[in-house]
């Protein structure tokens, strides 16, 4: 979400003995000067230094006191003008500062940086909650709040009037002085063990690596995998071993080919164990506490559960609305994991495997089954996938879909070479943005794929561009080699770009709505429905090209991933579920003395969780709920965005046009797209749509029943 400083800013300094602080700051310390450069300015990435980080936070959230406190004290009365507004200009050196953070605490972490975070994350905490618990302020809100209808604003003005005296009310302004300093306890508190559960994860992701020594424990792996498995083991200091990696863009693609189950058993359970292995960096007890004090705080502020507090403002409203989802779709998953674990026995038991089928087999037989069924092996169809050419088609189908132009930038300073840069132009060759994207593995970077807004769109002080980012973690191949990736892989490159594009589009006037600053249950939706105009004929027959002959993928393969689409769903919808329902039971389990092991077996033992595979994210590993507050009671997202997107890519379906059709297009990006949250989300999908969205199109991508 846009404006840390927003959450992060105390009132009780005068604003005049402050000012003098930050301008001496910005002479000494590039992190807190404003960005210069072309295209509104960009980021010096060149010019940061670890040690300058808590300094630089120190002042930037001096220069944020101040200028809360001069809003709080102003004589006029409450307007939108001088109180809204005026927040909304605040901050700015405290978002800037906080993007550095940012992206060195997830990409570049060190034990230097480490300790900056375990430092800070208290002191912006309780930054946060002195701007919440500003009476003086609060009150020039609620003064604009309750004129919002009669002082003549806008729809969008009513809207951000609206999300501050939300944000406040929610987070405890109305509290009694007592409940607030217990408030601003636990998330202090929470703030530190939020950075001790995102540092123990990615402890035990770097620290565990498998080297191969031997041909025989290559067996089964692909060429480009071998390559990949190299380069990480040379760039780790052991040239001439293979590097397995214990992070998912790594273990994925070696329990699915590796023929040697021993070492299968021997990665799946050292992947899934991570903080959970009873160490220094084991996460269980973090997480209690973390439950406890979340119960706590929403108790406080008024609401039964956490659950509760932190579905009010999100699409589902409720958490029942939430489950009531998940358990309409999780007996159609089990029932298909169970169909796929049969069909997955009898080759074990025609190839006289004399093996029940374990986690770790799940990937490694779904291939033979895959092969069997459709006549189709995944590792014929990732020579054609070219992680740089699916980018280049990323950029067609953004072109075709928004009239984006991608230029490739040189001269722009990064954070690591790995990373470049591009200018986003629109039709009419007007600067729309700038993309940068770090796509590669290496340590000190946690796993997975994200978003990641640098700067935010908005028109309001003039017209101010947005900054966006897409980060991956493809293992690296040999220099000069085109780095292959997996059809999955694949998806996730143009479902996290559909982020990207959905800040890109972006065409509000307050930062605070801008881009992706929406209902987290409805965020994932424009992300979910970009995934699919990859394997659309016009994206594979220019982009999906063999590495070898540049040949594009044969029309005959394409139907057989077609045919496959709903191959292994109930591994996929069942692995995913299982961790919605966990974070969902957990947080509605009150504050009950909840021992995280054991309510994940219990929990899952209940819901009848087949024991052929697990959670995609075990409750130690679960960085979307413990690293912070952001999915937290929220993984659900996931599925009701999913909803959303299977619904709205019908429509193109049913379009003249079909994927491509021009007035559909232009109907997603001006009701969903360029809006952001300037009005309600189940209003701005019935306008794109014409209606509440059907879950039926989701049960049918699924192949499972839809009565």
């Amino acid at each position: 979400m846009k404006r840390r400083s927003f959450l992060a800013a105390s009132g009780a300094i005068a604003a005049s003995s402050l000012l003098p602080t930050l301008g001496q700051a910005q002479t000494a310390n590039p992190l807190v000067a404003p960005w210069t450069g072309p295209f509104g300015g960009v980021p010096p990435f060149d010019k940061v230094r670890v040690e300058d980080f808590s300094p630089a936070m120190d002042a930037a959230m001096a220069a944020n006191r101040a200028e809360i406190t001069a809003i709080a004290a102003n004589p006029a009365p409450a307007s939108f003008e001088n109180t809204i507004v005026a927040l909304e200009r605040s901050g700015a050196t405290l978002d800037r500062v906080g993007t550095y953070m940012g992206i060195w605490s997830g990409t570049l972490s060190t034990p230097a940086m480490q300790a900056v975070e375990r430092d800070m994350a208290p002191k912006e905490s309780a930054h946060s909650d002195a701007i919440i618990q500003n009476a003086a302020l609060f009150a020039r809100i609620q003064a604009v709040y309750d004129a919002r209808e009669t002082a003549g604003l806008t729809p969008e003005q009513q809207r951000l009037t609206w999300l501050y005296w939300n944000r406040f009310v929610r987070a405890g302004a109305r509290l009694s002085p007592e409940a607030k300093l217990r408030v601003a306890a636990i998330n202090a508190e929470l703030a530190g063990l939020f950075t001790a559960f995102s540092q123990n994860l990615l402890a035990d992701e770097t620290n565990y690596v498998l080297y191969l020594r031997t041909e025989s424990e290559l067996g089964g792996l692909p060429q480009d995998i071998r390559d990949a498995a190299a380069a990480a083991a040379k760039a780790r200091g052991h040239e001439g071993e293979w590097a397995i990696l214990n992070t998912r863009s790594s273990v994925d693609p070696f329990l699915t080919y590796s023929t040697r189950r021993d070492l299968r058993e021997k990665v799946w359970k050292t992947f899934y164990s991570r903080g959970d292995n009873g160490d220094a960096h084991d996460n269980n007890g973090l997480i209690r506490k973390i439950l406890k004090l979340r119960v706590e705080r929403a108790r406080l502020l008024g609401y039964p559960t956490h659950a509760h507090f932190r579905l009010e403002n999100a699409m589902a409203k409720t958490p029942e609305n939430a489950m009531d989802l998940m358990l309409r779709v999780w007996p159609s998953a089990i029932a298909r994991v169970k169909e796929e674990v049969a069909e997955m026995q009898a080759v074990a038991d025609k190839e006289k495997a004399a093996l029940r089928i374990e986690p770790w087999d799940y990937r490694f037989y779904a291939e033979k089954v895959r092969a069997e069924r459709y006549d189709l092996d995944m590792n014929v169809v990732k020579p054609y996938m070219q992680l740089e050419k699916l980018r280049e088609g990323m950029f067609w189908a953004a072109g075709e879909l928004y009239g984006f132009s991608f230029h490739l930038l040189t001269d722009l300073p990064v954070q690591h070479p790995d990373v470049r840069v591009w200018e986003v132009k629109g039709s009419a060759g007007q600067h729309v943005g700038l993309w940068y994207f770090d796509p590669y593995a290496r340590p000190g970077k946690r796993s997975g794929a994200w978003m990641n807004a640098y700067r935010s769109q908005e028109t309001h002080a003039g017209v101010v561009t947005t900054i966006v980012s897409n980060n991956s973690n493809f293992v690296k191949g040999a220099p000069g080699e085109p780095v292959l990736i997996s059809w999955d892989d694949a998806e996730t490159m143009f479902h996290e770009f559909g982020h990207a594009l959905h800040g890109l589009n972006s065409a509000v006037t307050y930062p605070s709505l801008s881009g992706t600053a929406v209902a987290r249950d409805y965020v994932e939706f424009p992300s979910q429905v970009n995934e699919h105009w990859l394997p659309t004929p016009q994206v594979l027959n220019r982009f999906a090209l063999h590495v070898e002959t540049g040949k594009p993928i044969p029309a005959d393969l394409v139907a057989k991933i077609e045919k496959a689409h709903t191959f292994r769903q109930g591994f996929d919808v069942t692995e995913y579920l299982a961790s919605a329902l966990i974070d969902m039971k957990l947080h509605l389990a009150g504050d009950a003395d909840i021992d995280p092991d054991a309510f994940e077996r219990d929990e899952l033992n209940k819901l009848g969780m087949p024991r052929e595979l697990p959670m995609r994210h075990r409750t130690p590993q679960f960085g979307h709920v413990f690293a912070s507050d952001g999915y937290s009671a929220g993984y659900y997202s996931y599925l009701w965005s999913e909803v959303l997107a299977l619904d709205a890519w019908e429509a193109f379906e049913e379009a003249p046009g079909g994927a491509y059709d021009k007035p559909t297009a232009k109907r997603l990006h001006d009701k969903v797209m360029s809006i952001g949250n300037t009005i309600d989300p189940a209003v701005a999908y019935r306008n794109f749509r014409g209606r509440d969205p059907d879950v039926k199109a989701y049960l049918r991508d699924k192949g499972f029943p839809t009565t």
